[in-house]
């Protein structure tokens, strides 16, 4: 805000004569500075941008398909009175925002995105959090504050994941019809390829050459099942002790975004999933080929 007294210099602040003589003060009123106004609208609408990009690339990264992150960005901008442009790819993701009450004030913003691996603990919280701005009139302040902590989350801890990626798969073995010792064969295979691809991501390679490391040390160790017979079905324990590697949410949201429309991010997915898939073969082919095992 400035001040501005009727009937004075605006550039000296003289004060203007009475009569002719003597001098009058003239009551001060306050009228909006525009600028100030446009400024403080601007700083808000970036604000916003910023918030709504950080929410969008956590949820892209955390393994939510296109629909999703559109759904839960679009939820809170219309709330706070913003029309909102998304687009996605495989690795970032562009905000176009715009005022409604001031079409002028748009902010544009692109941010990338590091494939984090899936947590669906943070697409969840990010979800709730976006109703409760919706439903309860939640402030940026506090939303800013939570969207903090839930990217603060942390994974579930290393032991338990190889306990349950050594677990699923000797289920899957019982149900395809192994025994006790072919399951107990894909879960130690299993357990020991995970491990495996975790050091390698530990030491940042490329995740591709973990995934290959992974499905041979898995393969080589439920192979030999093959050539000593420790059970009554050793291949279907060579069978499923790398089905942990399948990159099943990536083809899954390749799936739902092809149906909902997003062709480039649809394909992005797909080429990515069909490659990995590809160096669990490459993996599986060097084992069995090093183990001799022909009839597989």
């Amino acid at each position: 805000m400035r001040c501005h007294f009727p009937g004075t210099d605006h550039d000296t602040g003289a004060i203007g004569p009475k009569g002719s003589g003597g001098f009058q003060r003239m009551p001060t009123t306050m009228i909006p500075d525009e600028a100030g106004d446009e400024d403080e609208g601007s700083a808000s609408a970036c604000r916003t941008a910023d918030l709504l990009l950080d929410m969008g690339s956590v949820l892209l990264a955390s393994g939510a398909h296109c629909g999703r992150v559109k759904r839960n960005i679009e939820r809170v901008a219309e709330k706070w009175g913003y029309k909102v442009e998304l687009f996605l790819s495989f690795t970032g993701l562009m905000l176009s925002i715009q005022d409604t009450q001031h079409p002028t004030r748009r902010v544009a913003r692109f941010k990338s995105c590091p494939l984090l691996g899936v947590h669906f603990g943070k697409v969840t919280e990010i979800s709730l959090l976006t109703w409760s701005v919706l439903e309860q009139d939640v402030a940026i302040d506090e939303v800013e504050k939570r969207l903090k902590e839930i990217k603060a989350m942390p994974h579930h801890p290393r032991w338990l994941i190889l306990l349950g990626v050594g677990a699923a798969c000797a289920c899957l073995c019982m149900l395809v019809g192994g025994s006790w010792k072919d399951a107990g064969v894909a879960f130690v295979a299993s357990f020991c390829g995970m491990f495996v691809r975790q050091e390698i991501l530990k030491l940042r390679f490329n995740p591709m050459i973990g995934f290959i490391a992974a499905s041979f040390i898995t393969t080589l160790i439920s192979g030999l099942n093959m050539v000593h017979h420790f059970g009554a079905s050793p291949e279907k324990a060579l069978a499923t002790a790398v089905l942990y590697l399948v990159p099943g949410v990536p083809l899954i949201n390749c799936t739902i975004d092809l149906i909902e429309g997003y062709i480039p991010t649809s394909t992005a997915r797909g080429v990515s999933g069909g490659f990995v898939l590809l160096c669990i073969a490459v993996g599986m082919s060097m084992s069995i080929l090093l183990l001799g095992i022909y009839n597989f």
